[in-house]
């Protein structure tokens, strides 16, 4: 048989229990934040090619794709979808879609006595394509999308890798461009 006090101390930590623990199992996540009203009126969008850094252009030189390559399919994507009007200039836009393909860190480990060489070949890269949305008027960022590229051992598949995370990317991209429905009553 238990003693009072065990059995107080299990109440105790029962009703803390439910207490606290019943509202984070009843928690739904939060509703979808708006995204700038700016980005659903858009009309006509001017794409910006960002470029690359550098350890991305060594790497699309060596896969034999040029510096542009994700502009082009980002450009190709919107205009497909034949509801925007694409403009020459970032003045004649509503909104600015500045494309970049970057390479960013994602490890270099412990490596206080390695030499710069060593550092170089054990470091991780993790490729990535992202689009930044401007107002064009105030030249305010508004919305970011980033899509991670898949590595790969060979060109090819780096290369369909790339067309990948660009299909996917322009595919995030028409979503958040298009205005929300209101709900039906």
């Amino acid at each position: 048989m238990k003693s009072f006090g065990s059995a107080f101390a299990t109440l105790s930590a029962l009703v803390v229990l439910v207490l606290f623990a019943a509202p984070l199992l009843n928690a739904q996540n939060p509703p979808p934040g708006p995204v700038p009203a700016r980005i659903g009126s858009a009309q006509k969008i001017f794409i910006a090619n960002g470029g690359m850094d550098a350890f991305s252009l060594q790497a699309f030189e060596e896969l034999g794709l040029n510096g542009t390559d994700a502009y082009d399919s980002l450009y190709a994507a919107v205009k497909s979808w034949g509801k925007y009007e694409l403009v020459a200039s970032p003045a004649d836009s509503d909104i600015v879609l500045d494309i970049r393909f970057t390479a960013p860190i994602t490890n270099v480990g412990n490596h206080a006595t390695w030499g710069f060489e060593h550092i170089l070949a054990n470091t991780t890269w993790q490729f990535q394509i992202e689009i930044t949305v401007f107002d064009a008027k105030t030249h305010f960022q508004l919305w970011t999308v980033t899509e991670p590229v898949r590595p790969a051992n060979l060109k090819g598949t780096w290369r369909k890798n790339i067309a990948d995370a660009n299909a996917t990317l322009a595919g995030d991209l028409k979503s958040l461009l298009a205005p929300a429905t209101p709900p039906t009553p």
